[in-house]
This record gives C-alpha cells, structure tokens and sequence, in this order.
C-alpha cells in the first residue's frame, strides 16, 4: 500500500479570507515503510504573510519572492500524491488551502479526494488519547519520537514528524529515524554490541522423566486404546531412552 504523509505551511489561517500554501512537505511510505522518496517545495503565495504565521513557521516574504507559484509546481505535485492514501494531521486545515490551490491552477486538476484517500491522524489521536492534548508536538512526546530539534513548524520536518507518529500509533514502527537519524545512531550501536546471554537447557531429571511416562500411561488406559499418545511398548522405549541420556 502506498501512502503520502503529508503538511503544509501558510500565510494565515483561514483560507476564507484569501491566505495562500507557502510549503508543502511530503513523505512516501509503502507497506508502511520509507522509499526514501520525497516532495518538498516553497510556494510564492503571491500576497503577503500574516505576523502570527511566521511567528509559526519563520518564512518571510523575501525568501518566497523568488519561488514557483503553485500553478507552476501543482502538476509534479499531483503525479507525487495520485493514488496514494494521503496522511495528514487535522486534514480539513490542509485539504482545504490544497483545494483552493488546485482549483485557482486550472487545468482540471481536481480536489485532494480525487486524487486518494484522506487519513486524518488528529482523528485518529482523539479516539485513541480521549481528552488528551493531541498535537504533533504532543504525540511526539507520548509516543517518545525525538522533535527536540523542532524549533519552527516547517512542512517536511513535520511530514517526517507524522510519519513515525503515525506509525507508532497504529501499532507499527515508530521513529524511522526520519527527525532523529544522528541521536539513534549511538543508541543503535551500543545495542547491536551487546552480547547474547548465554542459553540456559534444563534437563529433566529421572523422577521427573517417570512422572511423565505415568501420565502418558494412565491416558492412554482412559482413551481405551484411542490415545494419540504413545502406546505401552512406546513409552517404555522412550523410558528406556531418556534413561539412557
């Protein structure tokens, strides 16, 4: 199965009032693991950005000047993601600014559901942490996925982030090492340098080997011959047998 987890930073909150995708980041995993693929572009969002949004994310308008614009990137970004079940934290906030983006680049690209399915992680993290705080931030320390290094929200980080998130919490592996590659390498280390404890065998001993053959006999006697144990010339050889080890 393929999947893309996905985020996306904008100039503002609300899309209603004409705010834009300034980055869009994105993760491939399949069968629930990394290919190692990924779709990371900032976007010109052709109007300027809100003082609370980059307090958020730290990108300014200078650095988007000289950057694509949506309808310039839409078509690469439609290929990455068709088909795949898109993975997304409080997926109404990114669907909908995808939505708008694709409908203002023409050239019939359609909506976010035509082109996969929608997973919604905040959903998922509801019902699975009732009453709990469930953001990326959040579930990352619940889960113990490193975001030490998260200072400001950017798109690809926080696709990396959702991806181990996602993974923990529908019981696969967590923490691909996406956000914290360089903190696991120690750990991973001194693991594979541990020595394996030596294999303890206990053998039966001769009042323990002849408890077990009366057991065996005594079922095969009520069994009446049905027994799919050993029969009485069996048990003996194999008393005979484990008396010889």
């Amino acid at each position: 199965m393929r999947q893309i987890v996905l985020d996306t930073e904008t100039t503002g909150l609300e899309v209603g009032k004409g705010h834009r995708i300034i980055e869009i980041g994105a993760v491939e995993l399949s069968e629930r693991r990394p290919t190692g693929r990924t779709f990371h572009r900032y976007v010109n969002p052709q109007r300027g950005i809100d003082d609370g949004a980059l307090a958020v994310h730290g990108i300014s308008n200078d650095f988007l000047a000289d950057k694509p614009t949506f309808a310039e990137i839409a078509r690469e970004f439609v290929e990455f993601v068709a088909g795949a079940e898109l993975i997304i934290h409080n997926a109404a906030f990114d669907v909908s600014f995808l939505d708008v983006e694709l409908s203002l680049a023409g050239d019939g690209l359609g909506t976010v559901r035509d082109l996969g399915q929608v997973l919604d992680t905040l959903l998922l993290a509801r019902e699975k942490y009732p009453g709990q705080k469930n953001s990326l931030d959040a579930l990352c320390k619940r889960l113990n996925i490193d975001n030490s290094h998260r200072e400001l929200h950017g798109a690809l980080l926080d696709a990396q982030l959702l991806a181990d998130v996602y993974l923990a919490m529908t019981g696969g592996q967590g923490d691909l090492g996406f956000a914290s590659e360089q903190a696991a390498l120690p750990r991973s280390g001194a693991t594979s340098a541990m020595p394996r404890p030596r294999l303890l065998v206990r053998w039966a001993d001769a009042a323990e080997q002849a408890l077990h053959v009366a057991r065996l006999a005594r079922l095969h006697d009520i069994s009446k011959g049905r027994c799919l144990w050993p029969s009485e010339a069996q048990l003996e050889h194999n008393s005979l047998a484990a008396a010889a080890v």
